[in-house]
């Protein structure tokens, strides 16, 4: 809180609508307009409801979790500010690292299913993109476990979008949020037409096998304890579905982030954290019903699944207006996801974890973490033009779910150590709330291919050799003469 009277300190400008706002934008659009196809195609078939279900209740837990502890340290940094106040400077290090992965690759993922929605709509009007700037240069087949050569370069419409929204984000969080709430009330209407209208052209017999691939998919480093396995020997089912597409979910955590920069951050925050991810779960579950009604499962695009089952079902229209709204979600999305990553660069930097002349940098005129944001932008705009959406999308899952593990654990030891530190907002029914969050996320780990759990323990050990040879050594704990 102290480092808060610094120069280096952000604007508080952000309300409860807009945190709001920040948080459905966020949420809204990736797990709707993209990864609803690939769950369903490949894990859960119409039984992807039900992971949106199972996704969004182990949201909740954590979302309790991160509302008590955003009403207590109400400063940038999300879950690695959590984790530095009550488990100490190595895992605060750890779980920041993981937040990297987390916005970062998320922010891939987007700028991705950006670039397949508006090639999409620029085919509407018979335009198109020369194929080599279509799409990666590298593709994964989940069936095999092979990566092969598309025979593109690179996904250009992706580094375009990374772009424009980097410019954005330098210019300021005022012109950010406002420019967010925009996009929000333009999807938010469509996705409320993709569920009227689609529900018309629903057929019953669509959702028959309504699991086939099971309800459970559940595994331990590969080896399936419950459920089917897929062609690929990963885990398929009910479970396996919502560890995927608990991605969809990651964009509440991002509203933590911004504590900072919230007018209320101890009434605000826990508001926006909550109502945000219980107005997404709702329309989450009635998109997907409506969207394999309308296709089966077997059938759905993986890339453009809403606007190319209207397509299928034989309303044009309805496609150039779902690809108009999908383009406007997803750069919400991606907005809020870029808004995020350099704020944590902001956290670590004030501890001393990072160089603070680079990451800890604030725009004089702008306010706002600027080399930081730019850093972001290239580095999201090499993955997004690089790597498959399937290999993104569930990279980035493992990450979060880990860092959800880590807020639940922190808020059982802070309750313990710090009773009567001040709580603005108290996670309720606690212990049981912080437990079923890191058991429902560990489930959802565990749900995971057994390549997600090496990643991730090669992102930590790079993340831990850093750590050691600069981070440690540079540490405010550790000079606090600095």
């Amino acid at each position: 809180m102290e480092e808060l009277k610094s120069e280096h300190r952000l604007n508080r400008v952000l309300g409860p609508v807009a945190l709001t706002s920040l948080g459905i934008g966020a949420i809204i659009g990736t797990g709707i307009f993209v990864l609803i196809g690939v769950a369903a195609h490949d894990k859960a078939g119409p039984a992807v409801t039900l992971s949106f279900a199972l996704a969004g209740i182990a949201c909740i837990f954590a979302a309790l979790c991160y509302a008590e502890f955003a009403s207590m340290v109400p400063v940038a940094g999300s879950a690695y500010t959590y984790a530095y106040a009550t488990l100490g400077e190595l895992f605060a290090w750890i779980i920041g690292w993981d937040l990297i992965l987390e916005y970062g690759v998320a922010s891939a993922t987007v700028a991705h299913g950006w670039s397949h929605y508006f090639q999409d709509f620029i085919g509407i009007f018979g335009l198109s993109i020369p194929e080599i700037f279509t799409k990666a240069p590298i593709d994964f087949d989940p069936a095999t476990g092979v990566m092969s050569m598309t025979g593109a370069w690179f996904d250009l419409p992706a580094v375009l979008i990374t772009a424009v929204v980097t410019i954005v984000l330098i210019k300021g969080i005022k012109e950010s949020a406002g420019f967010n709430a925009g996009m929000v009330i333009v999807k938010i209407a469509i996705v409320l037409l993709v569920i009227i209208l689609g529900a018309m052209y629903v057929n019953p017999s669509n959702w028959q096998p309504f699991a086939p691939f099971g309800y459970s998919g559940l595994s331990m480093f590969g080896q399936t304890l419950l459920g089917e396995t897929g062609t690929g020997g990963a885990p398929v089912g009910v479970l396996a579905g919502a560890a995927m597409i608990f991605f969809a979910y990651i964009g509440f955590d991002s509203i933590s982030t911004h504590a900072e920069e919230a007018k209320n951050p101890s009434r605000d925050v826990p508001l926006a954290l909550i109502s945000s991810l219980l107005i997404c779960t709702v329309l989450y579950i009635a998109v997907a019903a409506v969207i394999t009604g309308m296709v089966p499962y077997d059938r759905i695009n993986i890339d453009a699944p809403v606007s190319s089952a209207f397509k299928q079902v034989g309303i044009g229209w309805a496609q150039f207006v779902v690809s108009l709204g999908a383009i406007t979600g997803i750069t919400s999305v991606l907005l809020v996801m870029m808004l995020s990553q350099p704020r944590i660069f902001l956290a670590m930097a004030r501890d001393g974890l990072l160089p603070k002349s680079f990451f800890g940098a604030v725009h004089p005129k702008f306010r706002t973490p600027w080399k930081s944001t730019i850093l972001t932008g290239v580095f999201v705009a090499v993955l997004g033009a690089a790597l498959p959406l399937r290999l993104l999308a569930e990279l980035v899952n493992i990450g979060t779910l880990f860092a959800f593990v880590i807020v639940c654990a922190a808020v059982l030891i802070m309750r313990r150590t710090n009773p009567q530190a001040e709580r603005p907002f108290r996670a309720p029914l606690v212990p049981f709330v912080p437990i079923m969050g890191i058991i429902t996320c560990l489930v959802l780990m565990f749900s995971l291919p057994a390549e997600n759990w090496l990643r991730l323990v090669v992102w930590l050990g790079i993340g831990l050799l850093i750590y050691v040879l600069y981070g440690q050594r540079h540490s405010v704990l550790n000079n606090p003469k600095q």
